[in-house]
């Protein structure tokens, strides 16, 4: 058989759209990316694009829209340091008011108008001979000197592979891909997941549905949340007197870092913590068998620590079910668990997490070799600095491997990571450098350093497996000790950890150490 497509000539090609040149692209606008951002414009330089597939500002505080979200961290201290905001309406701030910030952050910084919306990257590449990254996006191709990712942890949701969940009439949604048109009211509800979305959705919908059955692999421990509202007078304080929301946030700071010294040093002193939680158990539920299957066998701090006033009543309610069970199948109009038990079901809400250890983006980023970031880190995720990879040139990494926190506020880790970053872009303009990149044998040197600190923390050694271990057992997560001495780290660039080529010079021209 032949092809008449053979014989026909080739249609004109249409001329595409020009490359857009920036000096630095950033993937995302979440805090991260605007703090990039913000660090960029605060020196004078504003060639650089701000690269987000929504529509809006705001990342994993953008997208996570379900009943009740919130965050686990105090308002005064899940904030940046340098635009502090005087008006929390409460000591934990709910998503909205977290979104509204941000969205108030990118306008007073003047970082919205680099950004690109709608424009998901779908590659980078690095291209050796122009020395300058490739990255195509839904919004057009860009071609930039220094490619930051500010991507995230949390952006990417986790879907189970639960047999016949596609068969599934009613309806099936994420709890980072909310859908709040889609109404709960007298619906048969189940929840998968018992983890920080799951224990804020739990007691949002459970008073509106007809029936709410939670499926739990694994229970956490759960602490009292100290929330409440900000007294209009406080708020008048705040800003009549900076320094003592200053202070107040300081304080939570050092208050939080004690957690450290039972978490990744001495596991005795998570005692008091994990006598805080049981007690906060027994408080709120007294049906001995539903406590039983609510108790965690782990120690305590070795999944991250959840705080709620409302879980425990929510799955103790009337028309609450707890299902420890795992689940067989799911069918059409029910769920069916491994003990047998069929249970009809109108709506299923997956709380199953994020990709954590295996970064989506990190399979669109192509190095000088051609492997992907993620080819390059099939045995597990390895950094200098948690910035830098050996074989991406101009490449940097916020909120990547072992930035995570389990006690903190992680935007004291994203100033941190940007102070580090910037540097190194001003080392880059101060030496005439067209290209830097780290060595291997930093990052080694720095993955050594990272698995000598996990060993006898709690989240290697307290009995779980949780979202912080890799497929390995190796923690890629966290960063295992204080964060004061993460900021330390990354206060300057280690120069003497990275290689540069000078602008101008030839392909061939050796690279020059510090």
């Amino acid at each position: 058989m032949t092809s008449t497509l053979e014989t026909q000539p080739s249609p004109a090609v249409a001329a595409g759209p020009p490359v857009r040149e920036v000096g630095v692209a950033v993937i995302g606008s979440g805090f991260a990316g605007l703090c990039m951002g913000i660090a960029l414009k605060r020196r004078g330089d504003d060639d650089f694009v701000l690269l987000e597939r929504a529509d809006d500002v705001g990342g994993t505080w953008r997208d996570n829209t379900y009943p009740g979200a919130a965050c686990d961290v105090q308002s005064n201290l899940y904030s940046f340091s340098f635009a502090p905001n005087p008006d929390w309406g409460r000591s934990y701030s709910e998503q909205p008011e977290i979104q509204a910030y941000l969205q108030r952050i990118a306008d007073r910084f003047d970082v919205r108008r680099h950004c690109v919306f709608g424009a998901e990257v779908t590659a980078a590449r690095w291209d050796d001979e122009a020395r300058r990254w490739l990255l195509s996006t839904a919004a057009g191709e860009f071609r930039a000197r220094v490619l930051v990712s500010a991507a995230g942890a949390l952006a990417d949701p986790t879907y189970p592979d639960i047999p016949g969940l596609d068969s599934f009439a009613g309806t099936v949604m994420h709890s980072a891909r909310w859908d709040s048109s889609h109404e709960l009211a007298g619906e048969k509800v189940a929840v998968i997941g018992t983890g920080a979305s799951a224990i804020q959705i739990v007691p949002a919908i459970q008073p509106v549905v007809d029936t709410i059955t939670i499926y739990q692999r694994t229970p956490a421990w759960v602490v009292p949340r100290t929330d409440h509202p900000v007294k209009p007078w406080m708020r008048r304080l705040y800003r009549v007197v900076p320094g003592l929301q200053k202070a107040i946030r300081g304080a939570l700071y050092l208050l939080r870092e004690f957690l450290v010294i039972g978490m990744a040093k001495k596991r005795r002193f998570l005692e008091p913590v994990g006598k805080l939680a049981k007690r906060h158990l027994e408080t709120q539920v007294r049906d001995p068998k539903l406590r039983r299957a609510l108790t965690p066998d782990y120690t305590i701090g070795c999944k991250r620590i959840l705080i709620s006033n409302d879980y425990f009543p929510a799955v103790a309610a009337p028309n609450a079910e707890l299902v420890t069970a795992g689940i067989a199948e799911v069918r059409p109009h029910s769920i069916v668990s491994t003990d047998g038990v069929e249970r009809p079901t109108d709506t299923i809400v997956l709380a199953t997490g994020f990709h954590v250890t295996d970064l989506p983006i990190a399979e669109k980023i192509r190095g000088r070799d051609g492997r992907s970031l993620a080819e390059v880190w099939a045995d597990g995720m390895v950094t200098n600095r948690s910035a830098a990879v050996a074989g991406f040139p101009n490449m940097f990494l916020l909120v990547g491997p072992n930035v995570g926190v389990g006690h903190t506020s992680m935007v004291y880790m994203i100033e941190s990571q940007v102070a580090y970053v910037d540097d190194a872009l001003q080392t880059m303009d101060a030496e005439a450098l067209e290209v830097l990149e780290t060595t291997r044998e930093a990052q080694e040197a720095y993955r050594s350093m990272i698995a000598e600190k996990s060993q006898g923390t709690v989240w290697l050694g307290g009995g779980c497996a949780s979202w912080y271990l890799d497929q390995h057992g190796h923690n890629t997560t966290l960063w295992p000790d204080f964060t004061f001495r993460f900021r330390k780290l990354t206060r300057k660039l280690d120069r003497e950890n990275y290689v540069g080529v000078p602008v101008r010079a030839p392909a061939s021209t050796p690279e020059v150490a510090a």
